[in-house]
């Protein structure tokens, strides 16, 4: 169920209520076709971040994530060394998870790995919804399945390919963020202007 938020007469699914930052977020990236390689790899590094903990926790780190981690860039996380490793483990801007971030730079050494195969990140992670988003048509959250086909197929590819972090739960996440999914609920006014997006 959608609600709208004061100050304006829009209904929103009703998550992005929390605080400006999660509204933002709502309003203009969650859903949005995302074909951009290094923002693909920014989003699966900060959907396997999120594991255990909220989106919105996430959110706030987000920009010290980019200045610690070199805008994400994964040819440049791939070379971390342990010494880089141990100044990101003591920064508080983000999570010092270790574990999660070791997935990050294994994930960034895999990624050009995929590119040369497939020509682009891009180009692989589309092909698991036939290359334009899946229009879901739910009502209410609670409709929202926790992973589908599409997750766990990726999830089992990914995980062949030597990614870590990304069980079919955290790629479905990354899926409704990057827009193969529109997950908005059907009153929810982005549900509407992404049908058709690519």
């Amino acid at each position: 169920m959608a609600e709208t938020f004061p100050g304006d007469d829009l209904t929103r699914c009703d998550w992005g209520f929390q605080e400006p930052l999660m509204l933002a977020y709502h309003d203009e990236e969650w859903g949005v076709p995302l074909h951009d390689d290094q923002a693909l790899y920014e989003l699966l590094v900060l959907e396997g971040m999120q594991a255990g903990l909220s989106w919105m926790t996430v959110l706030r780190k987000r920009a010290n994530f980019r200045e610690a981690m070199d805008g994400f860039d994964p040819s440049l996380v791939a070379r971390y060394s342990e010494g880089k490793m141990k100044r990101l483990l003591g920064d508080a801007g983000i999570i010092r998870n270790r574990m999660k971030l070791e997935a990050a730079i294994n994930n960034a050494q895999r990624f050009p790995e995929v590119q040369e195969e497939s020509g682009s990140f891009d180009a692989y992670l589309w092909r698991f919804v036939g290359g334009r988003p899946k229009v879901n048509r739910f009502a209410t959250l609670a409709e929202l399945p926790p992973e589908t086909d599409e997750s766990r197929a990726m999830s089992q590819d990914l995980r062949q390919r030597g990614f870590r972090f990304v069980g079919p739960t955290i790629c479905y996440a990354y899926m409704q963020g990057a827009g193969l999914v529109n997950d908005h609920t059907t009153d929810c006014f982005r549900h509407a202007e992404l049908i058709g997006a690519r």
